[in-house]
């Protein structure tokens, strides 16, 4: 059938009248399933639409459409005749660069630029409309959209097929059958004699399609039999003396067949005649004095046992003889399946409210609660059978404090025409963790006006809210560090914030000491209004490890929680005081870094808490972010500390005309020198910064005395004490004797000489101050060892950066110990022992030269430097690094561009800025070193690597600083890199610029002084 044919069907469009919705005054089924279809698919419009021969009739829309001041629209172009045409789906992307449907906008207030729709289809087949959705906006309408459409379409046809039940179907006159109409309130039922023919008209049919027989002689057998219901007619004693045509083709016994037995062993199953027959006799026993007859729902079975649910009807009238009955009989399959599909509508919207993440609140006009989904009934105790009785649960505003009831719960304000959207409540249940909801709610109205009653929707942001939460306490935290000139104003600081964010009342930061015996109250804060003196003062400010709720957080490392102190009086001595002070709750959380618990944060609020660990989980992460802090400000103190007691050192040195020095012997017997204090009087002229001191003494000693010197050392070496006198000759020319003496000591595997020299030329002054050398010998060891206990401090500090090589090292040293080891794995390992070592002495060097350079104290030499032989140079050094081979480096230079800098410390700098360049450039990129000489002597590294994110950008040359980046991948580093660069440029006088963005590379700028710049000449 072509399309046109389809929509002019005369069957189609009989089945589309009956249904009674082109005259309808509105739908209400309908008009919910646009508006969720409205919801669920994100559009502005949707609509069911019916199309008739010569028109569109749109029965129920929501959105624009809804007000768009007419249900009828013009039938041309319509999308909606299309769908009916070729009972297919739709999808319009785009309307106006789709030629068929280029002019549709203005079928709906040029509302539609987008479009689609699913047919709408009667039970037995026939397509009567659409469900469709528009858009102002192209969009691809995906499978998933597509099968949501349709599902709301079955609600949809659900409401037709109910109205279809209800009137009744339509026959077309041509069938020579009985029409049925609409019904008068009476429903009654005349059967008048037909023209010549004797055709009985069924004029009157109820709604429930019920006939009710009026006055039926008893010789119309003939009417009966025209008449479409099946019915029976009873005598008194309920046998069956009338029996038409219809209930023969419904049960399948003839009038012969039926007439004279009782009624119930026609229409009912064997297994229930007895109460059919019961039912039946009570029925026609009492005769109906008004127009109204009984009526009965039964199942029903034919002659061939084929069982269906009926509805009998019963009209008792009384006569000579007794009652007479007429029985009319229904099979109401159809109206069990509405029913049967009515219940499955409600079922698939309650489980479909159900699945829903929001609450869902629904009440009828009356206030009745009618609907509640699975969200919003596990916070409710039971289910409200009115609006007074849904204040089950505690509501309150959204500060906590104002409580919510009567006509200011959501719900009635919605019922009393109010739209409430955004709204923050706190919703308190008993025995359940209070929740935060966003609450929406709307009143329900019917197209005339009627209020139906209410609905609100609850999203709970009780999570959203805490991360906000714990994000502005994560900002005031980092505020407070910012701010803080030290670790106590730190620790203040960070107690205030957390504190006051979390809405508690005090909070205080405890901290771990240097030598982990106890535990130090840094710093605490009290809600202000909240005098709590009495509490701090009651206990000490130092508690040991598993003392209190402090030294219980320290000792567990882990968070520990007292939900009500009340209830756990003995838990802690210092709980009792904090009952008595108000404080009804507290938690300790461990603060770590490295894996190594450096303090404890304490708080407490004034009522009861329960235990959180989402609350726990995300104040880890504040924790975490204050304990890097702490651990870099002790470093930072530590570090400058040591480099304010080596310029004491120094300077105490400076005043011995001994030279006091240390020494490292490495692995092979080679001294490696530490530490040495240059005297003039020693070599006749102060040493170059640069001097190897044992390699110096060892060429300049007399030839006659090298073999003591060389026992000497070897001695040492043996890890005995020894001392000598020896010649040495002079950088002044001048020969002197030297007497040298020194201790060997251990520092785990590694070995120091420490040793004194002196200049004994002069025996006599030697004799006469011997004495007062040897008291300044014991005071100056003294110090050595002040200083090396400073040093071992501040390696404690950085031992988690030193612990990776350290495990290598001692890995390899374990597995060293196996006999069975063969030479070439022997060699393997003792490689990675060289290697980790010379790791270890690189990351110390970087640290003490961080620390010479906070300090200003590092030595700087600067001279006429050729930035593009510097610049060859770092790349060739650069090629024997692990990595750099699979990427492409290239150097751009003139022939020479001259600067006034340092070449060491400058080619230090170049050296971590072409390492990081080589980290952070996956395989394949590039590298390229570019020196310019205009406007001002400059060296540029671009890489193609991975890039820096903006937020690290500003901080990537702080010092320790480490980028989300290198966290993300696991790039290997200690942050030291970038600031060495920035202090080395800086003390050139120089400009470091980086520019760079993620996946777009990195490029870094150093700009010099030109020659100019360089000092006049004495």
């Amino acid at each position: 059938m072509s399309a046109t044919d389809r929509v002019h069907d005369g069957r189609r469009l009989r089945t589309l009248h009956a249904t009674g919705l082109l005259e309808a005054d509105g739908a209400p089924l309908l008009d919910r399933v646009t508006r969720l279809a409205v919801r669920w698919l994100g559009v502005p419009s949707a609509m069911v639409s019916l199309i008739d021969a010569d028109r569109q009739v749109i029965v129920s829309a929501a959105g624009p459409v809804a007000s768009g001041g007419g249900r009828r629209t013009p039938p041309p172009p319509s999308l909606g005749r299309h769908i009916v045409a070729t009972d297919a789906p739709l999808t319009v992307p785009d309307a106006r660069a789709d030629a068929r449907w280029g002019g549709t906008g203005a079928a709906v207030a040029g509302l539609p630029r987008s479009y689609a729709g699913v047919p709408l289809r009667s039970g037995d087949g026939q397509v009567l409309g659409a469900l469709c959705v528009i858009d102002a906006e192209p969009r691809q309408w995906s499978g998933e959209q597509m099968e949501t459409l349709e599902e709301l379409a079955a609600l949809a046809e659900a409401e037709i097929a109910v109205r279809l039940a209800r009137t009744g179907t339509r026959r077309g006159p041509e069938d020579g059958q009985v029409v049925l109409d609409r019904v008068p309130e009476d429903g009654q039922v005349v059967l008048d004699r037909g023209p010549e023919d004797g055709q009985a008209v069924l004029d009157r049919v109820p709604e429930d399609g019920q006939a009710v027989l009026d006055r039926v002689p008893e010789d119309g057998q003939a009417v009966l039999d025209r008449v479409p219901e099946a019915i029976a007619r009873l005598d008194a004693a309920g046998a069956v003396t009338g029996w038409n045509g219809a209930a023969t083709r419904l049960f399948g016994w003839s009038a012969a067949e039926a007439a004279g037995r009782p009624l119930s062993e026609l229409i009912s199953p064997e297994r229930l005649r007895g109460d059919c027959a019961r039912l039946l006799r009570r029925a026609c026993g009492e005769p109906t004095p008004g127009p109204e007859p009984h009526r009965l729902e039964l199942t029903a079975a034919d002659r061939s046992g084929r069982e269906f649910p009926a509805e009998v009807v019963v009209q008792g009238r009384p006569g000579p003889g007794g009652t007479r009955c007429h029985v009319v009989l229904h099979d109401i399959s159809d109206r069990h399946e509405a029913r049967r599909r009515l219940e499955d509508e409600h079922r698939f919207m309650q489980a479909l409210l159900d699945s829903l993440d929001v609450g869902v609140d629904v009440c009828d006009g009356d206030g009745r609660v009618i609907l509640t989904n699975l969200p919003l009934r596990r916070i409710r105790p039971r289910e409200p059978r009115a609006l007074e009785e849904g204040e089950t649960v505690q509501i309150f505003a959204a500060d906590g404090r104002t409580p919510l009831r009567g006509p200011r719960v959501p719900l009635a304000r919605a019922l009393a025409g109010e739209r409430i959207d955004g709204e923050e409540v706190i919703v308190r249940p008993p025995d359940i963790e209070p929740r935060r909801f966003v609450v929406n709610g709307r009143p329900i109205d019917a197209p005339d006006g009627r209020r139906l009653g209410a609905v609100v929707t609850l999203h709970d942001i009780t999570v959203r809210h805490r991360a906000q939460t714990l994000r502005s306490a994560q900002h005031a935290v980092a505020q407070a560090l910012a701010d803080a000139g030290s670790t106590r104003e730190a620790a203040a600081g960070v107690a205030a914030a957390v504190t006051e964010a979390l809405g508690w009342t005090y909070g205080e930061y405890w901290q771990v000491d240097e030598d982990r015996a106890a535990l130090t109250r840094l710093g605490l804060w009290t809600r202000p209004g909240r005098d709590l003196s009495s509490f701090t003062r009651e206990h000490p400010d130092v508690f040991a490890p598993g003392e209190e709720l402090p030294g219980t957080a320290w000792a567990r490392d882990e968070a520990v929680w007292i939900a009500d102190n009340a209830a756990a009086p003995h838990a802690f001595s210092r709980a009792q005081a904090a009952l008595r002070a108000g404080l009804r709750s507290a938690m300790a959380l461990p603060v770590r870094s490295g894996g190594q618990v450096l303090g404890v944060l304490v708080f407490a609020a004034d009522h009861p808490q329960e235990p959180d660990d989402d609350l726990v989980d995300l104040l880890d992460g504040v924790c975490a972010h204050v304990g890097r802090y702490m651990e870099r400000r002790r470093a930072e103190e530590l570090t400058l500390a040591l480099a304010a007691s080596r310029r004491r050192f120094d300077q105490v040195v400076s005043g011995v005309s001994d030279n006091v020095w240390s020494v490292e012997v490495g692995a092979d017997g080679s001294l490696h020198s530490m530490y040495q204090s240059r005297r003039a009087t020693l070599f006749g002229r102060p040493l170059p910064e640069s001097a190897d001191v044992p390699d110096l003494i060892e060429r300049r000693a007399h030839p006659e005395d090298r073999a003591l010197y060389a026992a000497f050392l070897d001695t040492l070496r043996g890890g005995e004490p020894a001392e000598v006198e020896f010649r040495i000759l002079g950088l002044d020319g001048v020969t002197r004797w030297l007497w040298m003496r020194a201790t060997p000591r251990r520092e785990g595997e590694r070995m120091f000489i420490d040793g004194i020299s002196t200049d004994v030329t002069d025996r006599h002054e030697l004799a006469e101050q011997r004495e007062r050398l040897l008291i300044q010998q014991r005071q100056q060891m003294e110090r050595l060892r002040q200083i090396d206990e400073l040093k071992n401090q501040f390696l404690r500090t950085v031992n988690h950066e030193l612990r990776t090589p350290l495990a290598s090292v001692r890995s390899a040293v374990q597995l060293m110990h196996d006999d069975g080891m063969d030479a070439a794995t022997r060699e393997r390992f003792l490689g990675v022992l060289d290697r980790n070592s010379v790791r270890l002495e690189h990351l110390l060097n970087e640290l003490l030269l961080m620390a010479s350079l906070n300090a200003g104290d590092v030595a700087f030499a600067p001279a006429e430097t050729d930035l593009s032989t510097l610049a060859r140079q770092a790349v060739r050094a650069l090629a024997v690094r692990e990595g750099a081979d699979r990427l492409t480096v290239t150097v751009r230079a003139p022939a020479a561009v001259t600067a006034w800098a340092d070449a060491g410390r400058l080619g230090h700098a170049l050296a971590h800025l072409l390492d990081n360049a080589v980290k952070f450039t996956p395989a394949g990129g590039r590298v390229d070193v570019t020196v310019t000489a205009d406007p001002v002597p400059s060296i540029e590294i671009a890489d193609t690597g991975i890039g820096i994110d903006p937020q690290d950008l500003p901080h990537v040359c702080d010092d320790f600083y480490r980028g989300a980046a290198a966290e993300r991948q696991a790039i290997g580093g200690t942050g030291v890199g970038l600031a060495l660069v920035r202090k080395i440029v800086r003390m050139h006088g120089g400009d470091l610029r980086i520019e760079s963005e993620p996946g777009g590379g990195t490029r870094v700028r150093l700009a010099f002084p030109g020659p100019a710049a360089a000092p006049p000449a004495d």
